[in-house]
């Protein structure tokens, strides 16, 4: 196993269920182990228990089999994002947009007590600390009451 951090390994975040290679460029592995050292690894140890890697990188390939943004490009094919769950995901979310820099912090899903998943990205230069909620694949205001 190939460690990004303490708590994170390359394997963890690349694995895929697409039969396609999916193996990260220097550039890319950079920006994981970026990824990781400024954000994933000091969210897990704040959070206290285990995060559960969705989707790390996805080479174009793989981005476009699982119908990944392509319009702008996922930040995931770049190695700067993750989508990530836990055993309690709004706290998560909260976790990341109080305490931690990110580019983009995106509660996917879920109902308005839950995201089914928290998306994070974190680039080593221009943070926007941006979040956004998607429901239905659809960007929704983050105020906007989700149905359950």
């Amino acid at each position: 196993m190939s460690k990004l951090g303490t708590y994170f390994t390359l394997e963890e975040l690349t694995i895929t269920n697409e039969n396609i290679d999916n193996t990260p460029g220097d550039l890319a592995k950079q920006k994981l182990k970026a990824l990781v050292k400024n954000l994933l690894d000091p969210v897990r140890k704040m959070y206290g228990f285990p995060i559960c890697v969705n989707s790390g990188f996805r080479t174009l390939a793989v981005n476009k089999a699982i119908g990944g943004a392509t319009k702008p490009i996922s930040q995931h094919t770049k190695g700067e994002a993750a989508d990530l769950e836990c055993a309690d995901n709004a706290k998560l979310f909260y976790l990341i947009r109080d305490n931690f820099d990110y580019d983009q912090l995106i509660w996917e899903e879920g109902n308005n007590l839950q995201p089914d998943w928290v998306h994070v990205s974190y680039k080593t230069k221009g943070n926007r600390k941006q979040i956004l909620k998607f429901k239905n694949k659809k960007q929704v205001s983050f105020t906007q009451k989700l149905e359950l």
